[in-house]
């Protein structure tokens, strides 16, 4: 693990792989860089940066509001701190949204985009008022509760049955996310914005993947995405929930690879330095 002061927050991240093209994790709510670990060594020839984001993991816990903006700028910031100018972006749930935002921010910085078990619409009224009760929760009874709670719908109902060290990381990724953390990145999630009228747009290679399962942001969410991104492959995977990276982390690489393989085809080659 490495460390790093980015917009005035330390970060923690791992920095593993080759010197190829860049591929950065972005870890979902309420988890850590760790829930990518089944994919950290997946990627042959690339450069795989997994970072706590602000408020979860090893980083700097900032309470109050953390927007997805704040996310992206940090990613960018630290990307600069490491030296990379472009990366293929991968996201899970939250980390999903902020890879939009960041593709929003700074689309001349993605390579190729991974859209993980997430989606595009902005907040509802009530999807707003449910964010921020539960970040009043978090912060009065802190995670135990809050974990125990939605563990089974984080991960299918087979992964907790018949995977129990997938499903007992899972709970201990919450168990130990700090709740002002957690709180913070749940109050900014409610002030999302709607990517939808972006997602045309997108000119990069993409893959949108979902668990079959997925109770939080199902299949319906992956299509969506799928029909508005031009040339995008959607994976489906079977006995998976939300986690599908984790629940069937083989199914999951084979899908990343095919897309960073994509990417390497429309990537220009570096031009030959001038004699």
């Amino acid at each position: 693990m490495s460390t790093a002061l980015v917009n005035g927050v330390s970060m923690s991240y791992d920095d593993t792989g080759g010197g190829g093209e860049a591929l950065l994790l972005v870890h979902g709510h309420p988890f850590d860089r760790t829930m990518w670990r089944p994919q950290q060594h997946a990627a042959p020839g690339h450069r795989v940066i997994t970072p706590d984001l602000r408020g979860y993991g090893g980083s700097q816990v900032v309470p109050g509001v953390t927007p997805l903006d704040t996310f992206a700028r940090d990613l960018a910031a630290l990307l600069d701190r490491l030296d990379v100018e472009r990366a293929v972006l991968c996201g899970l749930s939250m980390g999903g949204q902020i890879v939009l935002e960041f593709h929003r921010l700074f689309p001349d910085r993605v390579a190729g985009l991974v859209l993980a078990d997430t989606f595009a619409q902005a907040e509802t009224d009530q999807g707003r008022q449910e964010r921020n009760e539960r970040a009043d929760q978090l912060l009065r009874d802190g995670m135990a509760g809050y974990a125990h709670q939605v563990l089974d719908s984080m991960v299918s109902p087979a992964t907790v049955a018949n995977l129990p060290e997938v499903a007992g990381h899972v709970l201990r990724m919450m168990l130990a996310a700090p709740p002002e953390g957690a709180a913070a990145a749940l109050r900014g999630r409610a002030q999302r914005p709607d990517y939808t009228a972006m997602l045309p747009a997108v000119a990069v290679p993409t893959l949108i993947v979902v668990g079959r399962e997925d109770v939080f942001t199902p299949v319906a969410d992956a299509e969506f995405l799928h029909r508005r991104i031009p040339g995008a492959r959607l994976a489906v995977i079977e006995g998976a929930g939300h986690l599908p990276n984790l629940e069937r982390p083989a199914v999951f690489n084979e899908a990343l690879a095919a897309l960073l393989a994509t990417v390497r085809q429309v990537t220009p080659a570096p031009a030959a330095p001038k004699m």
